[in-house]
């Protein structure tokens, strides 16, 4: 995206209902990104590194039909090309844990988890950044933790180790999150979003080649191509947002991504949330909210910190 594309900050008011409005669709695009990657890896059997690389190659896909004639020019060149490859490393990463996590759980229990990711990016940004958090900040971090300890329950069960990937998943998108901070004193967004889907899509190649399995029926193949699109959607969709409206008005409705997991998870599952990862949810959620409203508080709307984009790939 070029400058010349930017909207100000300082948008009217009843434009914020439109950017409310994308932010909205794009959490349900991100639900539906993760409910057909669970049903390939869990019911269709598909390999993970298959389906994550046709994440990827249908994001370059979307790219190149839909956002490079739209929204921006492709460039890959960057003043911190090394930090650009690591950031998309951490998008493959992120995204290839996630997907085998949801293999074993429940929508809403990844989900959760993944709603840790602004809490992260706010302890991390200090040892990072050097933007320190003050004490109100670090209690509702703390408390994050404790909601995400909620949903895991540990020494009421065992744990399975499949939470244990959707938080180290969590820990590489907060890094993700910080790096694309940091790129943005030094790359225009053009660059970082050309950057995004091409390292996963040329890493991830052999990978996919190995464990290849040729889809079995058109609905296999349909969903495997759809992965790209309800991811690459999903992202434009954020960006289109943030151009209208500052990040600490849109921040909170990422938290409908939990409804929107749950129904899927339930409508094509049989997944009912328990008592557990609705009591962890709550306290993340509340955790996030007051986050955010210490944010809008401290430095204003129209200078609130970038957008929180929990969109797990």
């Amino acid at each position: 995206m070029t400058s010349r594309h930017l909207i100000h900050r300082d948008a009217h008011p009843h434009r914020r209902l439109e950017a409310i409005g994308l932010m909205i669709l794009a959490t349900i695009c991100f639900a539906a990104l993760d409910s057909t990657a669970k049903y390939l890896v869990g019911i269709k059997s598909v390999p993970v590194a298959e389906v994550t690389w046709f994440r990827f190659a249908g994001h370059v896909v979307f790219t190149a039909l839909v956002l490079w004639p739209l929204a921006f020019k492709p460039s890959l060149r960057s003043k911190k090309p090394l930090v650009q490859i690591l950031r998309s490393a951490l998008m493959v990463v992120t995204t290839g844990f996630n997907f085998v996590a949801l293999r074993y759980l429940q929508l809403d229990q990844t989900v959760t988890i993944f709603f840790l990711t602004p809490l992260l990016v706010a302890a991390l940004a200090g040892p990072l950044l050097g933007e320190w958090v003050g004490w109100h900040r670090m209690l509702a971090i703390v408390a994050g933790f404790f909601g995400v300890l909620l949903v895991m329950h540990p020494g009421f069960g065992t744990v399975h180790w499949a939470m244990l990937l959707v938080l180290v998943a969590t820990f590489g998108y907060a890094l993700y999150n910080l790096a694309t901070r940091y790129l943005a004193a030094f790359d225009p967004p053009e660059v970082t979003q050309t950057f995004t889907p091409l390292v996963g899509f040329v890493a991830l190649a052999p990978f996919a080649l190995t464990a290849w399995q040729w889809p079995h029926d058109a609905k296999t193949s349909l969903l495997l191509a759809s992965l790209g699109f309800w991811g690459g959607l999903g992202h434009w969709l954020l960006i289109l947002g943030h151009r209208i409206a500052p990040a600490s008005v849109l921040a909170p409705y990422i938290y409908l991504g939990l409804i929107w997991m749950s129904a899927i998870g339930f409508l094509v599952f049989g997944d009912v949330p328990t008592l557990w990862t609705l009591s962890g949810a709550a306290v993340v959620i509340l955790s996030g909210l007051y986050l955010f409203a210490r944010e809008r508080k401290q430095m204003g709307e129209a200078k609130a910190g970038p957008a929180s984009d929990i969109a797990s790939q």
